[in-house]
């Protein structure tokens, strides 16, 4: 193997082909994310379904907690059927829960469409973050996934757009069915997208995991000894509490809650909040805009940083400026400077969360890696489905102004988990591990 390319060049079409294919999963997960909190002052404003802000935050926390159920079940699912199946699912199942949102009658309807499509939208991130962490390059894991949620706030930008473009002329409904087109995209991903080459070893499948990295030039995952794989899921679970990394494991869940209370939080609130600040309802979207652009912009940053410092590290210090910027957004500023804060809050907010996901995903073995990064995940929807509740209850409450502080203090509570992580992962001798996991994941 000596004559072999570099490393980094090796398997780089099937790399790209993964990366592509996964980016516009996320991109469509982004779109049906983002799109009920651009449409959301609209249906308070014209009382749709006889919506009020405290009902409009359980709204949010239904699709939240979908989100909950379906990364706690993307682990097991994906190991055992195949994370391009699942993949495959989640998208036919969020694109046709967005059909039951449009032609909804009621609120409960509306409200289980949104469940649904959490489901779906919650099973695909973790999924697809462990398949690109797959292919990825070696020493550019973290880059990759961060390259990867770029997609997802560029569907948070198209939201705002949908939004802005259709609401006012065609009515909600019409935003919800461009979120029901990703349906046309399920076929284009069964067809093209290659299975996890560790999950085709881990079941024994590896003449077939051969024949895939001889057609792209890649090198298949070293078969592991079966004393050393998981014997089922639960054992998988087990494994991250294991040999001392229980603490470790805990921590990165706490980080995930509070990250994720304040993604979604700010998310779901945004648009509203601003246009409680006395902003028009398409200055309110064009925050959405910003913050999203922030988020673009702070994923490929943050990968290259975590690439060289460490994920941990780079998340805790972006976890303390989200907390300013998102406090800050609660001082009334002059319009220009209100914008630059909204940028850079996108940048540090986005990306400090997906770095947890990159951290725990790096650590993680092939066998073991869906299970953990759904896992991490899953306990942060605890904290996505809190967010859009407790933005509701300040605004029914009359305490709106209350929402950016409350939000700023769980970005301050995910830098301490986080940031006791990093000391803690300093402490064992682990200096890079932006890289060095995924090499030997690998």
């Amino acid at each position: 193997m000596s004559s072999s390319p570099p490393t980094a060049s090796r398997g780089g079409r099937l790399a790209l082909l993964v990366l592509g294919l996964c980016w516009l999963a996320v991109l469509f997960d982004g779109l049906d994310m983002f799109i009920y909190g651009s449409v959301l002052p609209h249906l308070l404003e014209t009382k749709t379904f006889g919506l009020t802000p405290d009902r409009a935050g359980d709204l949010g926390s239904y699709a939240t907690f979908g989100m909950l159920v379906g990364a706690l079940a993307a682990g097991t699912v994906a190991d055992r059927i195949g994370r391009k199946k699942l993949m495959v699912g989640c998208v036919t199942l969020f694109s046709l829960a967005s059909a039951l949102c449009a032609v909804s009658g009621t609120l409960a309807v509306f409200g289980l469409g949104r469940t649904l499509a959490g489901v779906g939208l919650g099973g695909l991130l973790p999924t697809a973050i462990s398949m690109v962490c797959d292919y990825a390059p070696r020493g550019r894991g973290a880059l990759v996934i961060g390259t990867l949620m770029t997609a997802h706030h560029t569907g948070g930008i198209l939201s705002a757009y949908v939004a802005k473009w259709l609401v006012e002329p065609v009515g909600w409904r019409a935003a919800f069915w461009v979120c029901v087109l990703p349906l046309l995209f399920a076929p284009v991903l069964a067809r093209f997208l290659p299975e996890s080459l560790s999950f085709l070893v881990a079941k024994g499948r590896t003449e077939e995991a051969h024949a895939l990295a001889a057609r792209y030039d890649t090198e298949p995952p070293a078969v592991q000894d079966p004393k050393q794989r998981p014997a089922d899921r639960w054992n998988a679970l087990l494994n991250l509490f294991r040999a001392g990394e229980w603490s470790q494991t805990l921590l990165y869940w706490l980080a995930s809650f509070g990250g994720l209370l304040l993604v979604y939080g700010v998310a779901t609130w945004l648009p509203t909040l601003m246009r409680g600040e006395g902003y028009a309802l398409g200055s309110a979207l064009s925050f959405v805009v910003v913050f999203n652009l922030g988020g673009v912009v702070g994923m490929l940053v943050a990968g290259r940083a975590a690439d060289r410092f460490g994920a941990p590290r780079i998340s805790a210090l972006w976890f303390a400026l989200t907390a300013v910027g998102v406090y800050l957004l609660s001082v009334h500023l002059p319009m220009g400077v209100t914008m630059a804060v909204v940028f850079l809050t996108g940048v540090f907010l986005n990306s400090a969360q997906t770095m947890i996901y990159a951290t725990v995903s790096l650590r993680s073995t092939p066998g073991n890696r869906a299970t953990a990064v759904g896992w991490t995940s899953g306990m942060g929807r605890f904290g996505a489905v809190f967010g859009p509740w407790l933005g509701g209850q300040l605004l029914a409450s009359g305490h709106g102004d209350l929402g950016f502080t409350a939000f700023a203090l769980a970005g301050v509570s995910s830098m301490v988990f986080i940031g006791a992580a990093a000391l803690r992962t300093s402490r064992r001798g682990t200096a890079d591990e932006g890289g060095a996991e995924l090499a030997a994941a690998h």
